[in-house]
Parts: structure tokens; sequence; C-alpha cells
């Protein structure tokens, strides 16, 4: 049974999103929150295995909640996937970079929404490859850091063209076929990237490949 915490300060859009992940016979709503605040301490109270919370909320919002979620070692359990109104919005690269699993319009597909609860409780990231392709390009608009990026270095030849396609929205099946690989080899490969770069999970991958240039505009077109 999936666990999911509901965190929106609108009581409509909390309980249509009950309804329907309540509907799915392997997931559980086990909490509701108005604010980020409330989120957080039910987090550490009830250990849901995802969060799905809105990032405008008043008081305490989604993005410094998932902040202080995904940077608690004692909660490193849960997953948060962020909704937005927007299919991309100013705050979605932000959120990823602290932390998020993922994010979902709020207007997603039943089904998908089902399916991306599912996605996260596994451990995978929850970005499709146009999404990340216009991240990516968002990006690539902002000021280059000074200083040159070492976080690579640790990684093999092999390990660098994994995180090059996670970043570009591959499943573990997609760079196998890709590299000429086994499933199993990819997935080893993507969880020694992980390792090395001290990556929560695949959407930390995409962060990271983008920030370091792995990436770019137009190259997984």
């Amino acid at each position: 049974m999936i666990r999911v915490l509901l965190a929106d300060d609108q009581a409509l859009v909390r309980a249509g999103f009950r309804a329907l992940l309540d509907s799915a016979a392997d997931i559980n709503v086990v909490a509701e929150a108005d604010d980020g605040a409330e989120a957080v301490r039910l987090v550490r109270s009830e250990r849901p295995d995802v969060v799905l919370m809105d990032i405008r909320m008043p008081g305490t919002d989604g993005l410094a909640a998932t902040e202080r979620i995904v940077t608690d070692p004692d909660l490193s359990g849960t997953r948060v996937v962020i909704l937005t109104t927007f299919d991309v919005d100013e705050y979605i690269f932000e959120a990823l970079r602290l932390g998020a699993s993922g994010f979902l319009v709020k207007d997603t597909e039943p089904e998908d929404l089902l399916q991306g609860v599912r996605v996260v409780a596994r451990g995978d990231a929850l970005l499709s490859p146009n999404v990340t392709r216009r991240l990516i390009a968002d990006y690539a608009r902002r000021p280059r850091r000074p200083e040159p990026d070492t976080r690579l270095n640790e990684l093999t030849e092999r390990e660098r063209e994994v995180v090059a396609l996670v970043g570009a929205g591959l499943t573990n099946e997609e760079i196998a076929e890709r590299l000429v690989l086994s499933p199993a080899t990819a997935k080893t490969h993507v969880s020694r990237a992980m390792v090395k770069l001290r990556a929560r999970d695949r959407a930390q991958l995409v962060v990271i490949a983008y920030e370091t240039s792995l990436v770019t505009p137009g190259w997984f077109d």
C-alpha cells in the first residue's frame, strides 16, 4: 500500500485528489495539510511514501516545505511530487534542485495521476522527456557558474553517458536499448552514478545533468 499525504491550501482540490487516490486499491491518503508547515509536521508523524505538494500556499510555501522534508535524514523514505497549475513554471527547476522527485499538473488525467504516484513511490523520477527538454532550455538561458563543476570527475565515461540519458528523460529500459545493455546493467549504472553524485533520486540526476552541461538544448531532439 502506497501512503500519500496531500498538501494544498484549497480544500476542494484536496477532496478531488483524495477521492481519486483512495479509489485505487494500492494507494491510501493518510493525511491532508493546508500549508507547508503542517505538511512537514504530518510527514514526520505519518511517514508517507509520497507527498503531493502544492507550491503556492500561505505561510510556509511548498518549496520551503519540500526542502525541510528532503534534507531531514529521518524522512529519507518520503518522496515529494510538486503540484502545479502550469506545465512548467518558474518554481519547478528550484523544486527539483531542492530534491523534489518530479511534478504533476493539477489537471492531469486521473490515470496519469495514479501512475505518477506509483512511479515516484518505487523511486523513479516523474519527468517526461518533453518536460525535461523545456527545463534544460530554461536552464541554458541562466548565467553560468564562474567556477568549473567537478561533480562529474568521479564518474566513468559510461556513467556519464547514462546520466546524460537520464537527464533526457529516458527510463532504464530505454537507456539499455540505446546503449545496447541489459536493463539490469543500465539500472546498476544509474544506481552507481546516484551514489557517486550523492543524488537522492533520478530527478536529482536530471538536475545535475543540465547543471553540468551533460545535456544541452537540442541534444536529444
